[in-house]
């Protein structure tokens, strides 16, 4: 019985990582890479650096930017499986902020404590057969 449910939990690892690193991504992280396009190639103004900043983070452009990366560029690494540990905890770093930060100002929290909790899931759990980590013979651990 336990030999049949192996490529059912593999193929639920490969739903999971690729449903939420692509709305990451797509949902979260793009927005945010084009408003920095925007501020660092055409001098647009960012709102985001200036909440990063209210959260207490020095040289809060380079964080603002690094958050931006890490929903984008860590979602799309995620949905694929490649350094899956590595991301997955990059993910949850920033979503823990995320968290922290719509706590401190009656936001809603669920979607972005959603995100962390599925990253520390794949930070813990192996990416499954499905993944580039799998396929190019890599170790995540």
């Amino acid at each position: 019985m336990a030999k049949r449910l192996f490529p059912l939990v593999d193929l639920g690892f490969l739903i999971i990582r690729l449903g939420t690193g692509l709305m990451l991504a797509s949902l979260h992280g793009w927005s945010k890479v084009a408003a920095a396009y925007g501020h660092f190639l055409q001098g647009k103004d960012w709102p985001m650096i200036g909440m990063v900043a209210s959260l207490g983070f020095p040289f809060a452009r380079f964080f603002a930017a690094c958050s931006a990366a890490a929903e984008f560029l860590g979602g799309l690494l995620l949905a694929a499986g490649w350094y899956t540990r590595q991301v997955a905890m990059v993910v949850a770093i920033n979503m823990a902020v995320a968290v922290y930060r719509h706590l401190t100002t009656d936001m809603r929290f669920e979607l972005a404590a959603l995100y962390l909790l599925v990253a520390i899931g794949f930070a813990i759990l192996p990416p499954g057969r499905f993944s580039f980590d799998t396929w190019f013979g890599r170790r995540s651990a």
